[in-house]
């Protein structure tokens, strides 16, 4: 659709030669004084408004009051044929986005109103991330009620508003960057910037360097001088992930900082004095390092001021039905398409099985349905290979109440058994349920005879 453009001025061959010159770009409206441009703005709010100054009745700055009012505030742009600097700045602090004098050049209205139209469509698209963004790394967000992950929770809302230092720990995958956006989020500095710096992804001989800068000269390829994440973060969260990574060198320059919150760059002795928050991760044991002197024991003492430990997923087991659901629905959006639906089998078998990756494997493997099986029931058959485990298998059928059987063949006969008598001996079923195809099913009734059920019962 075209954009809607406005245009207010007492004499009829201005606004009916605007109208004329711009009719072909946009949708264009006509008003001959503020009263009338103002009813047609209830009616009909305008993406642009060009407006006279001086008219019969209210002036053009009542045109652009009123115009600033509108849900979706509009491009206002000034025209008078007693312009000065005076009206201009007047006009700008109402909120105008710029001030023509008459005669106007028609080429420059059309430039102001693409680039004013530009502007405002980049300023919504922020606010709207910005809003996303706040509301993915709200507490509210988080999908899962076990204790455990609440319990987590409830340590983010007591240490979010403090400056003290937050070491998060945990398990790969189990969310540690989005508990420090949280932090960051529902601390008083979410208005400042958030830095994340994977630090085991950054070369040892560099990382000092990404960290905390350099001067043009501080060593050989050094041509022109670089801020550090520290001095980006200032003002906002830096979030330091595999902190357990960093080498000796760049384990006293941060404990330097945390004793005088200043940096030095590279190549200059100069402090530089920061206001940030500082957040750290760590998927290893931080006390083992400093018993096998790999860690300093001073920095970890500062680090972890606040310890805040993340539950794994396997502590997590209530919270696997919600999180399947949500990024079932989630990719299935993203993707437009249908979203996948898991049988009750497949639930029970992911819901058992022991989730090594957390809640980045569990993200990718609904990823993989919603593409795949998009809009259709996903059966245990259907599931990736790994969740047909041996071990998943046991864990399922302990879940019912059976007791395991160590013995591997024996173990497997067990399941089968118990297996077709669950599918009320649907072979079918029974396979899906065993997360094996039907081939694979009669291969090992043939193998096993003792245990075929005889015939087959078929499927309502």
């Amino acid at each position: 659709m075209k954009p809607t453009v406005l245009i207010v001025d007492d004499e009829k061959h201005s606004r009916e030669g605007l109208r004329a010159a711009l009719e072909d770009k946009y949708e264009t409206f006509v008003a001959k004084d503020a009263a009338e441009a103002i009813r047609l703005m209830q009616d009909v709010p305008p993406d642009a408004v060009l407006t006279d100054l001086r008219m019969a009745g209210e002036d053009g700055m009542a045109v652009i009051d009123r115009a600033l009012k509108l849900a979706n505030q509009p491009v206002c742009i000034m025209m008078t044929a007693y312009g000065d600097v005076d009206t201009a700045v007047q006009a700008m602090s109402r909120g105008a986005y710029w001030f023509m004098q008459k005669p106007v050049d028609l080429r420059q209205v059309e430039i102001l109103l693409e680039r004013g139209l530009k502007a405002r469509s980049t300023e919504k698209e922020v606010v709207t991330l910005k809003t996303r963004l706040d509301r993915k790394f709200s507490l509210g967000e988080v999908v899962g009620s076990s204790a455990s992950l609440q319990r987590a929770i409830e340590q983010v809302r007591a240490v979010a508003p403090s400056n003290a230092t937050v070491l998060l720990l945990g398990d790969t995958g189990t969310g540690k960057e989005l508990f420090a956006q949280m932090i960051h989020q529902a601390s008083n500095r979410s208005k400042g910037p958030f830095m994340a710096v994977h630090c085991a992804a950054i070369p040892a001989n560099l990382l000092e360097s990404e960290l905390f800068g350099h001067e043009k000269g501080a060593f050989t390829g050094a041509t022109e001088r670089r801020v550090g994440r520290f001095e980006s973060a200032d003002g906002g969260t830096l979030f330091l992930d595999e902190i357990g990574e960093i080498d000796a060198t760049t384990q006293v320059k941060l404990l330097r900082f945390l004793e005088t919150r200043a940096v030095e760059r590279l190549g200059s002795h100069r402090p530089i004095a920061l206001d940030l928050r500082l957040v750290c991760a760590t998927n290893r044991d931080l006390n083992q390092m400093v018993r096998e002197g790999k860690f300093r024991e001073d920095l970890y003492y500062r680090l972890s001021v606040v310890p805040l430990r993340l539950p794994s997923l396997r502590e997590r087991q209530d919270d696997i039905p919600l999180l399947l659901a949500h990024y079932l629905a989630r990719f299935a959006k993203e993707n437009n398409s249908v979203p996948a639906k898991l049988s009750s089998e497949a639930e029970a078998i992911l819901v058992h099985y022991g989730w090594p990756g957390n809640i980045r494997e569990l993200r990718n493997a609904c990823e993989n349905l919603a593409v795949l099986r998009a809009g259709k029931v996903v059966a245990a058959a259907d599931l990736d290979a790994r969740f047909s485990q041996l071990e998943t298998l046991t864990r399922f059928n302990s879940s019912v109440g059976s007791a395991p059987v160590l013995d591997r063949e024996q173990n497997e006969k067990h399941l089968l058994r118990q297996a077709l008598a669950t599918a009320g001996r649907n072979r079918t079923r029974a396979a899906e349920l065993m997360g094996i195809s039907r081939r694979t099913l009669h291969r090992k009734l043939l193998q096993w005879p003792e245990l075929d059920p005889g015939p087959e019962v078929q499927s309502e």
